[in-house]
């Protein structure tokens, strides 16, 4: 991710919903840091308070996405991770499709 990011916000909200379908933690941020995700507006799940994004990359050879919004704070912008999945087999298809044109 390009923008300058002060850090991950964290609770017991987006802790165990972003766990519970296999990814770390720290492969979720190792995976929002990279710069080579494919990130979208996530317009189904965004309102007027708040955009939500939606990351769609590989880390470790797996195929994952990742839901999140950007919150500012006094000391900087904060990624908070809402879901973290890997792909099913057609997303990763279709991921496969689309990196590979260019």
């Amino acid at each position: 991710m390009k923008l300058p990011i002060a850090g991950f916000e964290w609770d017991d909200g987006n802790i165990s919903k972003c766990q519970k379908h296999g990814l770390s933690i720290n492969e979720i941020e190792a995976f929002l840091k990279q710069d080579n995700n494919i990130i979208v507006a996530d317009f189904k799940h965004s309102d007027s308070n708040e955009q939500r994004l939606i990351a769609a990359g590989i880390i470790e050879n797996k195929r994952v996405f990742v839901g999140f919004t950007l919150r500012s704070r006094e000391n900087g912008i904060f990624i908070r991770p809402i879901s973290a999945r890997y792909m099913r087999e057609k997303e990763a298809i279709r991921y496969e499709q689309a990196t590979t044109k260019y």
